[in-house]
Order: C-alpha cells, then structure tokens, then sequence
C-alpha cells in the first residue's frame, strides 16, 4: 500500500475535524482555567489521532462489507474494492492501532481518574457503532449528530479535563460551558457528514442507509446545510459578548465572504468529486480560524 492510498483510507483530508476540536479545549483550559498539562496534552492528541485514523479506516472496511449488489459501490467506489487492498491487513491495522490508542488512554485514565474512562469507553463506543452493528449510526439520521458531538465536544471536553483533573471538577456547569464554546466546531463537524450524505444520497439508498437527506429530502436539506454553515459564526460573537472567550475569536469573521461563496457554490450542485471539497473549506476555514484565534487571544 503506497502513503497516497493510505492517506485516502484513514480520510487524512478530513483529519482537521478533530485536531482543531482538541486546539479548541486545549485553548479554553488556558483561557479559563490557567492550566495546562503538556505531557497529558501529547500523550492524548496521539491516542486522539490514531483512534480518528481507527474510525474511518473501520469506516471503509463495513462500507466494503455492507455493500449491495447490484451496483459498483463495492467495486469501483470503495478504496478496498477499487485498489484491492487485503482485508486481513486492513483488520489487523485497525485493530493494532486500536490497541495502541486504548492503551494510551488506560495510562492516562490511572493518572488522572476515572471521568476519562467514561469519555473514553464513549468516545470509542460511538467510534465502532458509526460503522459497525446491524444498523450503523453513518446509516441512520443521527449519523451527523453522533459525529458532531464525539468530535466536536468530546474530544475538548477530554482535553479540558486532562489539563484540569487535579484543580476542578467537571461540574455540570463546567460541561455546559465547553458545550457552548464547541458549538462553532460541532456544527462544522455535522455539517461536513451531512453534504456527504447529500451527495451520496441515491448511491446510500441502493445500500439500504436511511441518512439525514434521505429522510429530509434535496430542498430542506440544502436549507439545512446553508443554515448550519453560518450558524457557527453568530455563535462565535455571542460566545464572545458571554465573555468566553477571547476577543481574538471575531477574525473568525473574516471568512465569512469565503463561506458565503462556497455554501453558495455547493446549493447549485452536489456532486461528490467536484462541490464536496467546498464543504470540506467549509469546515477546514471555520474550525481552524475560531481554534487559532481562541488560542492565541488565550495565551495573549
């Protein structure tokens, strides 16, 4: 297996939509709390990411076996299929990696208590079901919140309890407050899951998957989609006028033209190989400038 088709079974491309959720708790443990654990801070971003690797490599590997006849999906679609790649190795990656990254975080769990456990044994759960199971989560109309809330929420809250464990507890205020500084990337997140669900629509429906556009059809889908795409950014001026976070978080505005352009571009056509990628600079602009400019306004 070259790195190229590697890169494209565990998804690199999309790989923004959990390192910049981490940069998000990461910059509200520094912001609110004054704190950071640098070591925890390594330690999880590696489990983090070699579990994100994990979800879309098993991602691909069900996609393969679910597959229907009667059409080329399996074949001429699926990166397995397409480039015959071998199963048992496939399997074998998933479930050493898997492993590498459970193990990572037992360390971490026996440092810091066992809150890290639960969001863990969470975060992994949703992680297999996505793809995994009789009926995976990516078939179902909660695909796009399952994936939102995991990656979105999770993964800072994971982060700022990490760096907190020792100095706070994580009171039901303490949730609420990182739930609504991470709304401005959970809402990207979802939004990316759901423009693929709007172009794969036919193709899931001959697979039998029963996605969020399926059930909502073309034209309240792309309302949808629009809405959510700017939703973000009225949230990120009341997160500021909240004072939770820094005032640095309104350059995030700066892009709106750009978001504008490409929400506009992806409402005239859906097509997986040639608007898609708006949706993926959608979510790349959003979560990258909002993480970056919370945490240099934290540290600043």
């Amino acid at each position: 297996m070259t790195w190229k088709l590697f890169g494209e079974l565990i998804e690199i491309k999309a790989k923004t939509a959990s390192v910049f959720p981490f940069i998000i708790g990461l910059a509200y443990s520094v912001y609110h709390f004054k704190t950071v654990n640098w070591l925890h801070m390594g330690l999880f971003f590696i489990a983090m990411f070699l579990f994100n690797m994990v979800v879309d490599m098993f991602d691909n590997y069900m996609d393969y076996h679910h597959a229907t006849e009667g059409h080329d999906y399996k074949d001429k679609t699926n990166i397995i299929g397409r480039e015959g790649l071998s199963l048992t190795f496939i399997r074998n990656l998933i479930i050493g990696l898997t492993v590498l990254s459970g193990g990572i975080g037992i360390f971490l769990t026996y440092q810091t208590g066992w809150p890290l456990l639960l969001l863990g044994l969470i975060s992994f759960g949703v992680g297999f079901l996505y793809s995994g199971g009789p009926r995976p989560l990516s078939s179902l109309p909660v695909g796009e919140l399952a994936s939102g809330i995991t990656m979105g929420y999770l993964i800072p809250l994971i982060t700022v309890y990490l760096n907190i464990y020792d100095s706070y507890s994580l009171t039901w205020q303490v949730l609420g407050q990182v739930f609504f500084i991470c709304l401005p990337g959970i809402l990207p997140i979802a939004n990316l899951l759901f423009a693929n669900n709007i172009c794969d629509v036919k193709e899931d429906r001959l697979n039998l998957r029963v996605t969020l556009p399926h059930c909502l059809g073309k034209s309240r889908s792309l309302r949808l989609f629009q809405w959510v795409a700017y939703l973000p950014f009225v949230l990120i001026v009341l997160i500021y006028l909240t004072q939770e976070g820094p005032w640095t978080i309104l350059f995030s505005l700066l892009v709106l033209p750009m978001i504008h352009r490409q929400t506009k571009g992806f409402l005239q056509k859906q097509i997986k190989t040639e608007t898609f990628p708006l949706a993926i600079k959608n979510l790349a602009m959003t979560l990258s400038l909002y993480s970056l400019t919370f945490l240099i306004g934290s540290f600043f």
